[in-house]
């Protein structure tokens, strides 16, 4: 064996076939959310998760925030582990609400200039009618950004018909994948069955990522999350796309995709004799 092979322990064991295990994935794509790590703590982090992460949400407006070499640094090292950063929904919100429309595409121009191949448009605070977000995916698109389109709310219920309508908006106006936001999938602290059944009766799951719910969710206990990934993972198989993954529950969710952790295995064999 030559130094260059690469070796998996306990082989043995064979991980589910349904699980796409290579990059670039097209379909069971987690997205993680940095809310800020250090480059060396990126670095770290990616050392052993770069394998199971294909998208980094530089959360909220934070990409404001970095000295620009740095930001720069960040962007390309998400790029050397085949990792795309995009920027969340909420910093073009902040951008819409001060500057209105004629401040979207310099901030997609800005975006790009920097390392971004994607941007995310939501309206979790700043409301968005069907034309307007229309009309900033289309700016986007025509900035050579791709485009994550979310729909739901925060505060709200929504019903399967109003968010697959407005899913359908994303996709008819350029967006690439439609996130779901998490705070919809579940009812006091149940994942919310019903309304994910008609999610998958009306969109293609492959364009479609499900958010996790977190802290910033009033009530919000880590089980929740971790039941509400259970679900998922069970109604849609491994292959489901989540988003809103931390860093540290990254490896353990791909335990949960492969069936490692408490999901189990598909079936039991009977024991040798």
């Amino acid at each position: 064996m030559t130094g260059s092979e690469k070796r998996e322990p306990f082989a043995l064991v064979p991980l589910p076939p349904m699980r796409s295990r290579s990059k670039p994935r097209t379909t069971g794509l987690t997205m993680m959310m940095d809310w800020g790590l250090p480059i060396g703590q990126q670095r770290d982090w990616l050392g052993l998760l770069g394998p199971h992460v294909d998208l980094a949400k530089f959360v909220v407006g934070t990409a404001r925030l970095y000295d620009e070499p740095y930001l720069e640094e960040k962007i390309a090292l998400y790029k050397e582990h085949d990792v795309h950063g995009f920027i969340g929904g909420q910093f073009l919100e902040y951008v819409y609400a001060t500057q209105g429309v004629a401040g979207a595409t310099p901030f997609f121009e800005e975006a790009k200039r920097l390392g971004f191949e994607a941007i995310e448009v939501s309206d979790n605070v700043v409301p968005l009618d069907a034309a307007t977000r229309q009309t900033l995916i289309r700016k986007a698109v025509d900035c050579g950004l791709e485009v994550h389109g979310e729909v739901g709310s925060k505060s709200d219920e929504t019903s399967a018909a109003v968010l697959i309508e407005e899913a359908n908006q994303c996709f008819d106006a350029g967006a690439n994948v439609v996130l779901v936001e998490g705070a919809e999938l579940l009812i006091d602290g149940e994942p919310n069955g019903k309304l994910i059944a008609g999610l998958r009766e009306g969109l293609d799951a492959s364009r479609v990522i499900f958010e996790l719910i977190g802290p910033w969710i009033a009530g919000t206990h880590h089980c929740d999350v971790y039941q509400l990934k259970k679900f998922l993972i069970e109604e849609f198989g491994p292959d489901v796309n989540l988003a809103n993954v931390m860093p540290e529950h990254v490896f353990e969710t791909e335990a949960l995709r492969v069936g490692l952790s408490v999901t189990g295995p598909g079936q039991l064999a009977q024991a040798a004799e």
